[in-house]
């Protein structure tokens, strides 16, 4: 059976570049859709958390508005509700071990851009996971998680790897790219990230060795899908 750590942010919160909180958490679809995807294809999942605090969604991504109706909107609610037992109790992030695992999956929501981009424990952990031949996968805005991987000599563990994610013009989009500290596309370019993209809000994946990314919530399922379809 394929093990799969599900790194899920703690954060509640994203400081914006004038110092206020924005309220936020993991974004409704992307944990959702990928967590289905993996309990449907048998996978063993394992919840993390950065210090094992219990993950909070982001209230907006539960609006019928970014879910296709009231209905879709309900189906969210309900899939969280059943899956609460397992989120009240995550482990502890920095404690895990990679070997005991066989991917790893970064739902996002704007949280892994106040926490696990600056986690230097997650990014040591990234680095064991990439240099035993484990996939690494985040979705949206969880690809500013693998900021933080650094080689030895400083180096950027996916310098040079074809990636995706939230785009400066989706960020433009919802409002918020003239307000955030830093853009996760402007960033991972300046790291060595070679960029791509699709249309705004299209699910878009893109696969370079061992590193899975998607772009936007849409590309949530078809992330999980891909990586499901590869490790079969």
């Amino acid at each position: 059976m394929t093990k799969l750590l599900f790194a899920v942010t703690s954060a509640d919160h994203w400081t914006l570049n004038d110092g206020t909180a924005h309220p936020t958490g993991y974004w409704a679809e992307e944990l959702v859709e990928s967590h289905k995807a993996f309990v449907d294809a048998g996978y063993d999942i394992v919840i993390a958390t950065p210090g094992g605090k219990v993950p909070v969604v982001d209230e907006g991504s539960l609006a019928p508005e970014v879910n296709g109706g009231q209905e879709g909107a309900d189906r969210m609610r309900k899939y969280i509700a059943d899956l609460q037992p397992a989120l009240n109790s995550p482990h502890i992030l920095e404690d895990i071990d990679a070997d005991t695992f066989d991917v790893v999956f970064v739902p996002g929501g704007h949280g892994p851009m106040e926490d696990l981009a600056v986690s230097t424990a997650f990014g040591e952990l990234l680095v064991k996971f990439l240099d035993a031949g484990k996939v690494v996968s985040a979705v949206c805005h969880a690809p500013a998680a693998l900021l933080p991987s650094r080689r030895s000599d400083g180096s950027w563990l996916f310098d040079g790897y074809n990636l995706t994610s939230f785009t400066n013009e989706e960020e433009t989009q919802a409002g918020l790219a003239d307000k955030a500290p830093w853009l996760l596309e402007t960033k991972l370019r300046e790291q060595g990230g070679k960029f791509s993209n699709a249309e705004a809000w299209s699910p878009y994946v893109v696969v370079d060795r061992k590193l899975y990314t998607g772009q936007n919530p849409a590309s949530s399922k078809p992330l999980a899908e891909r990586i499901i379809a590869d490790l079969s």
